[in-house]
Order: structure tokens, then sequence, then C-alpha cells
């Protein structure tokens, strides 16, 4: 099964910049959901995160809040 993420963000954010391009770095495909955009994002976003702050990944099953390289490499398991 192909590794790919599922990017929560915002046209404004600068951390999900980093976290987008710290995935292509990785071959990671990024699938972006804006949740200023989109209500249903915006829901998922909340439901997994409990709140509605970006960057929220979804990699691998597991959720991470903020742009948290060390998490993204423990979930990859990686450095």
């Amino acid at each position: 099964m192909a590794v790919h993420a599922t990017l929560f963000t915002t046209p404004t954010c600068g951390y999900c910049r980093q976290a987008e391009e710290y995935l292509k770095r990785l071959d990671i495909p990024v699938k972006k959901r804006d949740i200023s955009r989109d209500p249903r994002a915006l829901e998922e976003c909340q439901r997994r995160s409990g709140g509605s702050a970006v960057p929220v990944i979804v990699l691998k099953g597991k959720t991470i809040v903020g742009f948290d390289k060390a998490q993204i490499d423990r979930i990859l398991g990686i450095g």
C-alpha cells in the first residue's frame, strides 16, 4: 500500500507550506484540504484534532496536529 498524506490547511498558513514541502521531499503524495473554503474539510479537521488550528496531517491513519517533523519521521519509520 502506497503512503500518502492528507493535509488540512488554509491559504495563509506558513507551517502548512513547510509541512507540504517536507512531505514532498520525502516523496509522499499530499492531498490538500482547505478548511477555509470547504466546510466538510473543516468538520473532519475538527473531528480529528479537536480544534481548527492547522496544519493537521493524516499519515498512515495517524493524526498529527502541527508541523512535527519528528512525529512524521516516527510514523514513517525513518530518522
